[in-house]
Order: C-alpha cells, then sequence, then structure tokens
C-alpha cells in the first residue's frame, strides 16, 4: 500500500511518520508531477487551511485532488484537512465546519474519547481545531462527539477528524483509514 501525504503546509512529516511506524509506505505531494504517481490513498493534514487551498489551485492540484476523491480515492483529513474536505473548500464531504471553533494557540488540548468503529479510549488533540457544525446529508456518518460537538465524520472513501492523531503514538485512526483503503478493492 502506498499513501500520499499533502506536503505543502502543516504537520505532513507526523502522518508520515505514523505511517512508516506501522509499514506502510508514504510519499508527498508538493507539485502536480508528484500527484501523477501512483496511490492508495491521501492524507490532507493539519495546518491552515486557507493556504493549503490557495496553493492546491495556484499548483493545479485543487482539480486532480477533487476528480480522485469524486472517483473513490480513500483520503484522510485532519484538521485543516477535514476543513478541505468541507462545503466550501473541495467540497466532497457533506459536512459544513466552523473553523478554529475551539479559539486560538490557547483554546488548544487533549483529552480522551470515543470514535465510533474505532474505540473508546482514542487519544485527541486539538490545535485550533475546527469542529462539525452540521452533516449535510444521510451519506455522512457523525462517528465522535466532544462536549456536543461533532469532531469526526466518515463518508464513503472519506474520513474528517477535527484533531491530530499524527500527534500521539496510537495509530488506530490511521489503521481504521487503511481499513477504509483496502475495503475498496
Amino acid at each position: 500500500m502506498r499513501i500520499a501525504v499533502l506536503a505543502l503546509q502543516g504537520a505532513f512529516i507526523e502522518h508520515e511518520q505514523m505511517l512508516q511506524r506501522i509499514g506502510v509506505e508514504t510519499f508527498e505531494i508538493r507539485n502536480l508531477k508528484d500527484w501523477q504517481q501512483p496511490k492508495d490513498g491521501l492524507i490532507l493534514p493539519g495546518g491552515e487551511s486557507t493556504v493549503q487551498m490557495r496553493m492546491l489551485s495556484q499548483l493545479g492540484l485543487y482539480d486532480p485532488i477533487r476528480e480522485a476523491i469524486h472517483d473513490s480515492l480513500p483520503v484522510f483529513g485532519t484538521c485543516a484537512g477535514m476543513i478541505l474536505l468541507s462545503e466550501g473548500y473541495l467540497g466532497t464531504m457533506d459536512i459544513h465546519v466552523r473553523r478554529n471553533a475551539y479559539g486560538r494557540q490557547l483554546g488548544s488540548f487533549h483529552t480522551v474519547g470515543t470514535v465510533e468503529g474505532i474505540g473508546n479510549d482514542i487519544p485527541m488533540t486539538f490545535i485550533r481545531a475546527p469542529y462539525i457544525e452540521s452533516v449535510l446529508s444521510d451519506d455522512c456518518v457523525p462517528i465522535a462527539c466532544i462536549d456536543g460537538h461533532l469532531v469526526a465524520a466518515r463518508q464513503r472513501n472519506q474520513l474528517a477528524i477535527s484533531f491530530h492523531p499524527e500527534l500521539d503514538h496510537d495509530p488506530r485512526i490511521h489503521q481504521f483509514f487503511l481499513q477504509m483503503n483496502q475495503s475498496r478493492f
């Protein structure tokens, strides 16, 4: 299995390290030539969603990535990556998100919670995190809630979460994404 990691900005290295720890080959997407390599899935990391969207457009990656997701390429978006998947951005996932919902950097926090289908003791690190304000179709299934806010959802080939599993040592969310990937073959 070979997973592409968008490496324009944000926490991409940590995703690569997590995947390599569990024996998965990764490569970085920095331009259209990188994108054209064979891949079994894509990770959209945390970072700054406005900067990432601007760079996707400038580098000619916006349309190819959007089309690949619509064509069932498995994709995993964390924090800013969740924003990229949402309505008003790539628009591939039927969610509306609230950016920086937990406030500034000082509002960042760590907790443990339940993610449906994964476990009830999942470490969750939130850094200026968004949350899902609304789910826009029955195709999109919420899978985690913290303090009354939706923080993770799944829709067909897409997994979106508010927090940063790549910053913790627990590989289960990445493994869940890989299982989603394998089930499409």
